[in-house]
C-alpha cells in the first residue's frame, strides 16, 4: 500500500514493516554508491531512568539523574553497528544527531565521522520548545528529502517519535531506516535494518570476520 503522508512523501508502508530482505547485495552495493539518508534510532536506553526537562537544554545533559542515557549494551551495539557500516565500506559523509545525550552518544559510539547536533530531528516530548510537533515533523521531512553529497551517505541520529510522526515508520532502539531523498519534501523508503542485520551484511558483504563455526 503507498501512502501520501502531509502532501509531501510517497513511501510503501507494508514494506517498512519488513526488515532486510530484497536483495541484499544490491543494497549494500547502493549504500556504497551514496546518496541516501540512514536514519537511526539511538542505541538502547536504561528504562529505570527518566527524562526531566524543565528548561531549554535540559536534554543536553548526560546525568542519569536527570535523563534517560545509552545502557551498556546500547553503546556496545552502537559500536557495532559503526564497525559493520565500515567494514562493508559505506561511505558516509556528515553525521547528525539532536541534542539529546543519548542520540549524541550513540552517532559518536559509531565512529562514522565528526557529530554535527540539530534540532530538525528532535524530541516530540519537548516540542513545546520547538514550535510544536507539526513543526518538528515538517522539519524532519525537509531532512529526509535533502541529498547532501550524492557520493555519500548522510547519518541521523535522532528518536523513534519523531520518525513515526513525520513517516509512519516506528524504529526500534539502534535500528536504521533508509531513505532515499528526492528533493522537494519528498523522499522514498528504501529499507529498514537492525543492528543483527548489519552485522550479518558485514560478515557476507564484507570484511568483518563472523563468529569461529
Amino acid at each position: 500500500m503507498v501512502v501520501l503522508l502531509s502532501g509531501t512523501a510517497l513511501f510503501d508502508v507494508a514494506a517498512a514493516q519488513t526488515t532486510v530482505g530484497l536483495e541484499d547485495l544490491a543494497l549494500v552495493e547502493s549504500l556504497r554508491n551514496g546518496g541516501f539518508n540512514i536514519y537511526f534510532r539511538h542505541a538502547a536506553t536504561d528504562w529505570s531512568q527518566n527524562d526531566q526537562v524543565s528548561k531549554t537544554d535540559d536534554w543536553t545533559s548526560c546525568d542519569t539523574g536527570k535523563m534517560r542515557q545509552l545502557s551498556a549494551s546500547g553503546r556496545e551495539t552502537a559500536g557495532t553497528v559503526g564497525e559493520a557500516i565500515r567494514a562493508l565500506q559505506i561511505p558516509i559523509g556528515q553525521v547528525f544527531a539532536s541534542p539529546y545525550c543519548r542520540t549524541v552518544e550513540t552517532a559518536r559510539n559509531m565512529k562514522l565521522g565528526p557529530v554535527e547536533t540539530t534540532t530538525d530531528i528532535m524530541n516530540m516530548r519537548v516540542a513545546e520548545y520547538f514550535g510544536g510537533s507539526s513543526a518538528i515533523a515538517t522539519r524532519a521531512q525537509w531532512r529526509l528529502s535533502m541529498l547532501l553529497q550524492a557520493d555519500t551517505n548522510t547519518v541521523l541520529v535522532a528518536h523513534g517519535n519523531v520518525l513515526v510522526t513525520a513517516t509512519d515508520v516506528y524504529p526500534q532502539e539502534a535500528e536504521a531506516i533508509v531513505f532515499r531523498p528526492e528533493g522537494n519534501g519528498t523522499w522514498t523508503f528504501v529499507a529498514r535494518i537492525s543492528p543483527q542485520e548489519w552485522v550479518r551484511l558485514a560478515v557476507e558483504y564484507g570484511d568483518l570476520k563472523g563468529a569461529p563455526d
